[in-house]
């Protein structure tokens, strides 16, 4: 039998798993006008606070979850590839913070400081290498063309995407933390 703890974390990440789904349908918009293709949405904010209410593998999940029924909806056009970049983008971003929120020995507020530059800094690195990888693969792209629109494009997109969502994800958690602490532990 499941207990009253699984349950409510099962539940949680669902309803930030739909939410997520919700704000990208609703809440996406492209950054750059040279690169129609790169969106951004803010379903990163709900994933990563399941992440940090619930822990890396709850983060992981619903990053993983959100992207399937995103690839099989609204971004349906990008298919695979989609998918893809965005659970590598997502979840480097999920995991680096809340692995290191967890164990990082600082202040509450140091630490999920900490956690999200060194997490946005990490997901955009790896996106770099993604996109040199990943996107020629399924793209037929030469590795050149990519390697052209790194510094003014996917660098800065994944910046500001990245980067926003976890700015507004940690004033989010300041206002919720005692909440959604207390519904889980319950």
């Amino acid at each position: 039998m499941i207990n009253k703890t699984k349950t409510r974390k099962l539940t949680t990440a669902a309803v930030l798993s739909a939410l997520a789904v919700v704000m990208v349908v609703f809440l996406r918009t492209p950054i750059f006008a040279s690169a129609p293709f790169l969106e951004y949405d803010p379903a990163d904010i709900p994933i990563l606070l399941g992440g940090i209410f619930l822990g890396p593998f709850w983060g992981l999940a619903m990053t993983i979850a959100v992207s399937a029924i995103q690839a099989a909806t609204v971004s349906a056009h990008s298919g695979v590839y989609g998918f893809i970049m965005h659970v590598i983008a997502t979840g480097t971003l999920v995991l680096t913070v809340t692995i290191l929120y967890r164990y990082i020995k600082l202040s509450e507020k140091a630490r999920l400081i900490t956690a999200v530059i060194i997490g946005v800094i990490t997901a955009t690195v790896v996106m770099v290498g993604a996109n040199l990888v990943v996107t020629p693969y399924f793209t037929g792209w030469p590795v050149s063309s990519v390697k052209e629109i790194l510094l003014p494009i996917i660098i800065p997109f994944n910046l500001i995407k990245l980067g926003g969502n976890a700015v507004l994800t940690f004033v989010l958690y300041k206002i919720l933390e005692r909440y959604m602490c207390q519904f889980i532990k319950e």
